[in-house]
């Protein structure tokens, strides 16, 4: 276990010299590959998207966002600036520039997405090429690209792409850091995890202790040292981190929109409340001064011991899992003995402490996204690549070795091919109908690749890859069929989850477009567009849920009354009095599925309802305007 050529030779963990000085260090065969790969990721995160379906609040932010700078910077859902959106916006400033630069167009909002993931393809190959040699970097590149979770969020707007390629940009330098023991580099890990939690807040900080521990245990120089510039790097991170926080914070009320998600207009309940402590226990908490979430915003199962291996996530995140975890095993086990410094060792702690947390985290919470899952990808991909790459070096140097030898040099590589393939195949049989050909094929080139290689055959590496690869090839790639893209909240691959349901009996919803929306709401933005007359807000609306299409489709302030789950108390009914005194607001928009609010009771209490028929609209539906003019 402890030969230098198994998981651990100079050769392979910790790039020579050379390597790190000059891209021309990296054979001829892995840079064609690397090119293929880019180019795939390019075809599969951007093929079609003009026809993505994308998070309709989000996407109505992005709108508002992009017409107003004010309501750029704070978030806000309206280009009025009358309430952010329920996260951080840095995930949303990329969007909204992109449609600022582009146009309203549906790709200009998916497109910033889709470099992110093409970016962390990128950004992964070098950091693994870097700690574990070049093909090392190519086979994890390969890995990341065919995680099918990744693949579905990549054509999306949902902030988790942006935050796992800041994450794997902060692990690069994590372990740049534990090689040379500088500061400079902990510094760039502590400013991308900073700018990490502009996109996804408390989920940044969780590999926080991983950087920090791996860089006081294997940094060379005194303990005091490290101690030191941990210290000061993790300053730095929560500075950079609460930037945006404490800006808001200083900014008097009146100024700024209402956040979202709190009870008392406190970004650090938004935070830390309403998207930190609450998302824990029942998942329904008032932490900080947050409301209590809903259906809509707060996940309901997939968490727990199993979170990586439900019928529904497995598929999207664990087809690497069982190659990862042998892996970093092997290579911790062929560390055993090396020096604390050893950058080799160093890698494997940091990917594995890197999985473990996000585990645990997961495990912990009152429910998950499938989609979360896809931060753990990088670590997945960097143990797969470095671990495959390492044992295959053992296997070619097992030739001209004696018998016994020589077979224990190929266990490794046998060994993670096996459980790459055996664990293909389960995950095959979850959903026996997709592709019924996928799991005897992958079965059958499993157990020719095992016994190739068993009898010291090269050409069985090449079936050993498509043994492994194939399946979560097959399940990324699904993503370019309408059918298995997932829904438009909750993006997965593959025949799982609402969407593929939705989509399977014909009932998916509408695509989300810029354009006047369609239907109902058609008729209504219609009506209030035609009899805004001079008030400031074309409509206020109870929850954002009638806000969103109405955003999409104008660029008209709207006041949405109790924000994205319908329980934030804004504005109160004093308050929506006033501006209707003002003539600064005429109708309300009021639903029945959608929790009451001061706003809206006052509305309900004091304003008439339009007669249905005056925006071509039947008697009975779930929606109705209310006229708060002065009666005459």
């Amino acid at each position: 276990m402890a030969s230098p050529t198994l998981l651990g030779s100079d050769d392979v963990g910790g790039s020579t010299r050379r390597e790190r000085r000059v891209a021309g260090g990296t054979p001829v065969g892995v840079r064609v590959g690397l090119a293929a790969v880019l180019v795939a990721a390019a075809y599969l995160y951007g093929w079609g998207l003009d026809s993505v379906s994308l998070h309709p609040y989000y996407t109505a932010a992005v709108r508002s966002m992009a017409a107003d700078w004010h309501a750029f910077f704070y978030g806000a859902l309206d280009s009025g600036s009358s309430i952010t959106v329920d996260k951080l916006p840095g995930a949303l400033w990329l969007q909204a520039l992109s449609v600022r630069v582009f146009g309203l167009h549906i790709w200009a909002v998916a497109l910033p997405q889709a470099l992110e993931g093409m970016a962390t393809v990128w950004v992964l190959y070098r950091t693994v090429r870097t700690w574990a040699g070049p093909v090392a970097g190519l086979l994890a590149s390969l890995v990341m690209l065919v995680t099918p979770i990744a693949a579905a969020l990549d054509r999306r707007n949902i902030s988790d792409t942006l935050l796992a390629l800041l994450l794997v940009l902060a692990g690069g330098a994590a372990l740049r850091a534990s090689r040379s023991g500088q500061l400079r580099p902990l510094l760039a890990c502590a400013v991308w995890v900073g700018l990490a939690f502009q996109a996804k807040m408390l989920q940044a900080w969780v590999l926080i202790p991983v950087f920090g521990a791996v860089y006081l245990y294997a940094a060379p120089g005194g303990l005091a040292r490290r101690a030191r510039n941990v210290l000061i790097a993790g300053t730095t991170a929560l500075l950079v981190s609460c930037s945006w926080v404490l800006i808001v914070w200083a900014t008097p009320a009146g100024s700024r929109p209402y956040l979202d998600g709190t009870t008392g207009n406190s970004p650090f309940a938004l935070v830390f409340g309403y998207n930190g402590i609450s998302r824990f226990g029942s998942g329904n908490g008032t932490a900080f001064g947050s409301v209590p979430g809903t259906a809509a915003s707060r996940p309901t199962g997939g968490a727990g011991i199993g979170v990586l291996t439900s019928h529904a996530t497995a598929p999207q995140i664990s087809w690497f899992l069982p190659v990862a975890v042998l892996g970093l095993v092997l290579g911790l086990l062929a560390c055993r003995g090396r020096e604390r410094t050893d950058p080799l060792r160093a890698g494997y702690l940091l990917w594995g402490g890197w999985s473990l947390v996000n585990y645990l985290v997961f495990a912990a919470s009152s429910g998950i996204h499938g989609y979360y899952t896809v931060i753990l990808a990088p670590a997945f991909a960097a143990l797969s690549g470095a671990a495959a790459a390492a044992a295959w070096q053992g296997f070619r140097q097992a030739e001209g070795l004696p018998h016994a030898k020589a077979q224990a040099a190929r266990y490794p590589l046998l060994g993670l091919v096996m459980a790459g393939a055996l664990w293909a195949v389960v995950l095959d049989g979850l959903h026996p109908t997709f592709h019924q050909w996928l799991a005897p094929f992958v079965g059958a080139c499993g157990l020719v690749a095992a016994g190739a290689l068993a009898k010291g055959k090269e050409w069985g590496g090449w079936v050993a890859v498509v043994a492994v690869v194939l399946s979560p090839a097959v399940w990324a790639l699904s993503v370019l069929n309408p059918l298995y893209a997932g829904s438009s909240t909750s993006p997965l691959a593959g025949p799982v989850g609402v969407g593929y349901v939705a989509a399977s009996h014909k009932k998916a919803a509408a695509p989300v477009t810029f354009a006047p929306p369609a239907g109902r709401y058609a008729h209504i933005l219609g009506y209030l567009e035609a009899h805004q007359g001079s008030a400031h807000y074309l409509v206020a609306t109870q929850s954002a849920e009638p806000a969103e299409p109405l955003l999409r489709g104008t660029d008209a302030p709207v006041l949405v009354m109790g924000g994205f789950t319908g329980n934030t108390p804004f504005p109160d009914a004093d308050a929506v009095a006033a501006l209707v005194a003002s003539g600064q607001l005429r109708y309300g928009l009021l639903i029945a599925n959608r929790p009451e609010t001061p706003g809206s009771r006052w509305v309900e209490a004091h304003c008439k309802v339009v007669p249905p028929s005056a925006y071509q609209e039947v008697s009975g539906t779930a929606t109705s305007i209310y006229d708060c003019a002065p009666t005459k």
